[in-house]
């Protein structure tokens, strides 16, 4: 039997690996890195042989890495990053990048910033691809264990080996259906209403929120979601409120009515925020340059 060891890796292998973890199959990930399933199933032979462990079991109708894939692609991730690193240590040419980059998001953060960032990407560099995760509650960690490689959040991580800019500030605004109802003008008008709003797992509500309870504000919610992209279907066609960030009028709550709200409001500031590993890296330094550079990022 042929003798393997460190010297047969490759960069392909390790994005295999990595890549059939995230998708939970041969066949999807076949598809994401654009080659045929047969091709897939053989380096995974390949690198089962190097490494002498079987990586990946079935379960039910999938299949799921055992703990040594799962520790070994943590690594994978970083040796991916450092090789990136040693390939454009000479100067970095967009267009010759093939890359998919993984932010979290929400989906309010996603549809605003996250289409005019692809366009511009792929304008350098037609190869570049996203991979979009929900962020509901970041944490620095997502960035640290290489989840992701930017975060779009407007709290981020109190950790020394974090960064981040800001990319633009909101205000929140009652919204509500003109066809049903009017704006509410006073406190008491507003409390009277019925409201929705968003509390992501594990139960934590919007700034917003927990400000207006801290101030006594007494509100009786109809509905909680999960996320936004339910908001305007609760709030359509009653005379239900909700109290969100404006720039949501641009996307999710379009066609809905908004104005201030009949208290004063803190400001909602929105951050870009990374590892300190990508700080100074090109390719990084590049598409954090393209998110601000976005339309909406200069709201």
């Amino acid at each position: 039997m042929k003798k393997f060891d460190h010297l047969d890796l490759d960069g392909h292998l390790l994005k295999l690996l990595s890549t059939v973890i995230e998708q939970g199959s041969v066949t999807r990930a076949a598809s994401t890195l654009g080659v045929t399933q047969s091709a897939v199933s053989h380096q995974l032979d390949r690198l089962r042989a190097i490494l002498g462990d079987a990586l990946f079991v079935k379960s039910g109708r999938g299949i799921v890495p055992t703990a040594r894939a799962e520790a070994l692609a943590q690594q994978a991730q970083g040796l991916l990053t450092q090789m990136q690193g040693f390939v454009h240590a000479g100067g970095f040419v967009p267009a010759r990048l093939r890359q998919c980059f993984t932010i979290a998001a929400n989906d309010m953060q996603r549809d605003l910033l996250l289409p005019g960032l692809l366009n511009r990407l792929r304008a350098q560099a037609p190869d570049v691809t996203l991979r979009v995760l929900a962020s509901d509650i970041p944490s620095a960690d997502m960035l640290r264990d290489e989840e992701c490689q930017l975060v779009i959040s407007p709290r981020p991580p109190d950790a020394t080996d974090i960064k981040h800019k800001r990319l633009f500030s909101d205000n929140y605004r009652v919204f509500y259906d003109p066809q049903v109802r009017k704006a509410p003008r006073s406190l008491k008008a507003y409390e009277a209403a019925e409201h929705v709003s968003v509390v992501y797992q594990p139960k934590r509500a919007l700034d917003i929120d927990d400000l207006l309870l801290k101030r006594g504000v007494q509100r009786h919610f109809a509905v909680t979601l999960s996320s936004f992209a339910g908001i305007a279907a609760f709030v359509r066609g009653t005379d239900r409120l909700t109290t969100l960030p404006g720039l949501l009028r641009e996307g999710l709550l379009h066609g809905l009515a908004d104005a201030p709200a009949p208290f004063e409001t803190p400001a909602m500031p929105m951050y870009a925020i990374w590892h300190l590993r990508h700080h100074n890296d090109p390719v990084h330094t590049w598409l954090r340059e393209q998110l601000f550079a976005t339309p909406n990022a200069k709201t």
